[in-house]
């Protein structure tokens, strides 16, 4: 599952604020917020809002990896080709 730490990498790959990613994905502010914040994470989302911001920085040319998916350890973040 999409962590809160995996979306604040994604967007520094990206060089994106989270004004750029509200942008994008058509979400609240607040929303990729409280996505973001360890405290509450995705995991306190929807589905939807999870799968729109996954979909935006997949399309974005980002890659999520699972834990020990690749390399041992956990959950990641990597660009794509």
């Amino acid at each position: 599952m999409l962590q809160a730490n995996q979306i604040r990498a994604a967007r520094a790959l990206l060089n994106w604020s989270q004004s750029e990613l509200v942008e994008k994905t058509g979400l609240s502010l607040t929303t990729v917020r409280r996505m973001e914040d360890e405290k509450i994470g995705p995991e306190r989302s929807s589905a939807g809002n999870v799968a729109t911001v996954t979909k935006v920085l997949e399309e974005a040319g980002i890659l999520f990896l699972e834990a020990g998916q690749a390399i041992e350890g956990g959950p990641g973040v990597r660009m794509g080709k």
